[in-house]
């Protein structure tokens, strides 16, 4: 146990302590999912786990409220895994390794894990003694969020009785969430041509940018480290002046793209020019994005020379599509003040078995707006010669602003809390609209404590409002019984 334990309330910091020891990546929840049933078995409590592996735990009314409808609480169990790549860390053995900064609890060198891991926390301290009323509870834990919601997707809903549902995934104090993005992603393959390598070896490195969530931060307009490191080059390359052997960056479909890297081979003579046009060209990046990412910068180093590299019009091909992919917010919300409506995310590129593979995210609260930012990544990586896959698309969740959970969630703020809540949708895809379709007539609602720049080595939740979350959580499940 570390200082975690000790914070208020203990209740759900100790579980959440613990929760940092426990691998759980996205697919590999098995050692999570083996703690939550290892819980529920403690404190007697019956569970069922579907062939996806999302896991339900029952947990009787408190005396006199047996009658009362019975509530869902969903949170998800993996995380993703951001690391700053000079932290020697391995998320599938080491235990992450929390610090206070001021009024927040984050991680060293690495994303915490709060996103889901305060929902989750949250949902086993409730297996224990509460000591509040609530009616029946079934606490469902599900897997495989963070890489395309497949464990909602997959869910058997037969497992679930409940007809209002409280997520606690969303990630700012004082807002409850009522409707969310669908979203789905695209992947472009382009094979790779290659030469024998000739010529001067030189590793570029675009770090030290913020990233982020691709739903939550995207309008925060951040750098996005592929992207502005292509856009170095093409303006560098001058139909021919070098050739890439390398070219990678971020790491996770939904963060946006922290860090990138090169390897390019240029002749002795082309070298002092393609480090003046990098130069130029990142002055300007810098100045245009200097008040997001303030840390961004590039690093030019020699390096061993490669056996081969890409050809000429290889490099070519891939700079010129790195650079003509869409990526950041392409529509607000006419609807909701603030809302991002539609956006894509250029999230991942990787070399692997003599192909270039680019992933992007596109998100949008309206289908047919998803849709056709899809065909737009489509075309553009038809028109560049690559290959393209889409993943199925999974539906948003529309507001239902006349809901009678939401109703009750609202007057358990104002009397427990003192104010109002804002009432939002948010631009990043929650298990709500997969489970809203599996489930017909489900009421649902989403709120969590302050969660700040997931998805990233950022990633912060603000100590003292995870005291007010369990406590609206504790509050609003008495109200419903």
């Amino acid at each position: 146990m570390t200082f975690v334990a000790e914070l208020e309330p203990t209740a759900v910091w100790q579980h959440f302590d613990t929760i940092l020891t426990i691998p759980r990546a996205s697919k590999d929840e098995g050692r999570m999912r083996r703690h939550v049933i290892a819980v529920a078995e403690s404190h007697g409590l019956p569970y069922q786990m579907d062939a996806a592996g999302n896991v339900v735990v029952r947990k009787p009314a408190t005396a006199g409220s047996e009658s009362a409808p019975v509530t869902i609480l969903q949170s998800h169990l993996d995380m993703v895994q951001e690391k700053n790549s000079d932290v020697v860390f391995d998320f599938a053995t080491d235990a992450i390794v929390p610090q206070l900064d001021g009024q927040y609890l984050k991680a060293t060198g690495t994303t915490l894990g709060s996103d889901n891991g305060m929902g989750v926390a949250t949902m086993l301290a409730l297996m224990g003694g509460t000591g509040f009323a609530h009616g029946p509870l079934e606490l469902l834990f599900t897997v495989d969020e963070e890489t395309g919601l497949t464990g909602a997707a997959n869910l058997d809903p037969t497992l679930l009785r409940g007809r209002q549902m409280l997520n606690l995934d969303s990630e700012e104090d004082g807002i409850v969430y009522v409707g969310c993005a669908g979203g789905g992603g695209s992947q472009l393959t382009v094979p790779l041509t290659y030469a024998p390598a000739a010529g001067t070896a030189l590793k570029v490195s675009l770090v030290g940018l913020k990233g982020g969530h691709s739903g939550c931060d995207i309008h925060l307009q951040r750098g996005n480290a592929v992207k502005l490191l292509s856009r170095a080059l093409w303006a560098s390359y001058a139909d021919g002046r070098f050739r890439l052997a390398r070219l990678e960056g971020g790491s996770a479909h939904n963060a946006i793209p922290r860090e990138a890297f090169a390897t390019i081979l240029v002749d002795s003579r082309e070298r002092s020019g393609v480090m003046a046009a990098l130069e130029q060209e990142m002055k300007a990046i810098a100045r245009e994005y200097g008040p997001a990412d303030p840390g961004m910068h590039i690093v030019v180093d020699d390096t061993t020379p490669p056996a081969q590299a890409w050809d000429g019009a290889t490099t070519a091909q891939v700079l010129a599509l790195l650079n003509a992919l869409p990526h950041g917010v392409e529509a607000m919300s006419y609807d909701i003040p603030d809302l991002v409506e539609t956006s894509v995310n250029l999230a991942t590129v990787v070399e692997e078995a003599g192909t270039l593979r680019i992933g992007l995210s596109s998100r949008s609260s309206i289908d047919s707006a998803l849709e056709a930012m899809r065909r737009q990544v489509r075309s553009v990586g038809l028109l560049a010669g690559a290959k393209v896959e889409e993943d199925t698309a999974y539906p948003g969740w529309k507001p239902d602003l006349e809901s009678r959970l939401l109703e009750v969630v609202k007057a358990v703020h104002k009397r427990e809390l003192g104010c109002d809540p804002e009432i939002k949708a948010i631009h990043a895809g929650l298990e709500c609209g997969i489970l809203g379709k599996k489930i017909p007539g489900i009421d649902m609602i989403s709120f969590g404590p302050q969660i700040e720049f997931p998805h990233s080595p950022d990633e912060r939740v603000h100590v003292a409002s995870v005291a007010r979350f369990y406590r609206l959580v504790a509050a609003t499940l008495t109200a419903l019984a």
